[in-house]
């Protein structure tokens, strides 16, 4: 049996990695300035890390959920702390297309109505049933199952209008669209989002699928305009490469057996994961480190790399160019040995490194890229 070729792949086996760095099975050395969208939190093998997956396995590695598993209790209690939400509950499953699945389910739930408004150049999965989300129709198909589903500009005028028509369970919004090209509302934008939601009885939802987790330098990016969503949607770096998702869930919303289900999420070895990577960001200070870093690499990308304009906040990094950025992306990966991404935007290189990221490895990433743009560009 084959495997179902949908991705395209570079000729590179990873056989080995610790930190920002991955070896192959040649013996060849690269940088991971990407992590996989954002999964490699607190970068590859941590030695914390490893210890409690491995201390877990040895005890129990997986039960369903039909037994008290106290690790969940655990989880939740710990990411209450770190992410300023104590009040809120923790409903677990597997990804982000998941947690967003769940998020639109109870919106619709609570609110009794099936409308959802996003935003052009949204991305919230790639599921194909109730709650497949973007307006990008070379990805899948918008909104089917009876969601429909409106994709509005950054306008408030045109998402009170939409809301005006009654219809509308909730709003879920990046509060930095990853896969759009790094694109950010201001902070006024989603504080005004919030206020329409509350005055028309819509449930905003945050998708923190790629910006949550110290990826801003907040523990959520959308702290950064003091709103508070009513459901927040996490994965990608919740388990630093252990698939585990989940939503942050408001105390207005009241539980119910049957009202939400998985079969694998809350696992104890996702659980495990997510746990580690919650006790680095915290012994190891990563979210000013995030901020910190993140401010150093767009300054010096501002200043040195003839970008049309750098993008993001903290960790969460994309530099548009007036060109496509292919050949750029390409050369990063054959000559300089350093993994950067792309967007759906094909101008923007995206970057998403490590939080945990060394200045050094900044600087290796910043002159390589210097060497491949044109000094005409740079000017």
């Amino acid at each position: 049996m084959e495997l179902f070729n949908v991705y395209p792949l570079n000729d590179i086996t990873p056989v080995r990695a610790l930190g920002a760095q991955l070896w192959d099975d040649k013996g060849k050395q690269y940088l991971d300035f990407y992590g996989g969208h954002a999964v490699i939190s607190i970068g590859h093998s941590h030695p914390h890390y490893v210890q409690r997956i491995t201390e877990q396995v040895q005890k129990i590695g997986f039960y369903s959920n039909s037994v008290h598993i106290p690790i969940q209790r655990e989880l939740a209690e710990k990411l209450g702390e770190v992410s300023d939400y104590p009040d809120y509950t923790l409903f677990l499953c597997n990804s982000g297309a998941e947690a967003n699945e769940n998020a639109l389910k109870l919106a619709s739930f609570h609110t009794g109505k099936s409308h959802v408004i996003a935003f052009k150049g949204a991305f919230h999965g790639r599921t194909s049933g109730a709650v497949a989300a973007t307006d990008n129709p070379k990805i899948v198909a918008p909104f089917n199952a009876g969601h429909p589903i409106t994709f509005l500009p950054y306008d408030l005028g045109e998402v009170e209008r939409v809301l005006q028509e009654g219809n509308t369970c909730g709003v879920i919004i990046e509060p930095i669209q990853g896969v759009g090209g790094i694109i950010m509302p201001s902070d006024e934008f989603l504080q005004g989002l919030e206020q329409l939601c509350q005055q028309y009885g819509a449930v905003l939802i945050a998708d923190e699928v790629q910006s949550g987790f110290g990826r801003s330098g907040r523990f959520f990016a959308h702290q950064h305009a003091g709103v508070r969503p009513d459901i927040i949607s996490v994965a990608k770096g919740m388990g630093n490469g252990f698939p585990i998702g989940g939503i942050l869930i408001s105390p207005e919303f009241k539980a119910s057996y049957g009202l939400l289900g998985t079969t694998f999420g809350g696992n104890h070895l996702a659980c495990a994961a997510a746990l580690a990577v919650l006790e680095v960001i915290e012994q190891e200070n990563l979210l000013e480190h995030a901020a910190q870093m993140g401010e150093y690499l767009k300054t010096e990308l501002l200043a040195h790399s003839g970008a049309q304009e750098v993008r993001g906040r903290g960790l969460m990094v994309g530099i548009k160019y007036d060109f496509p950025i292919k050949d750029v992306r390409d050369k990063l990966l054959t000559e300089h040995h350093i993994f950067v991404g792309n967007a759906s935007d094909p101008t923007v290189l995206r970057l998403l490194p490590p939080l945990n990221i060394k200045r050094a490895e900044v600087d290796q990433f910043l002159q390589a890229l210097y060497a491949i743009i044109p000094a005409e560009v740079r000017r």
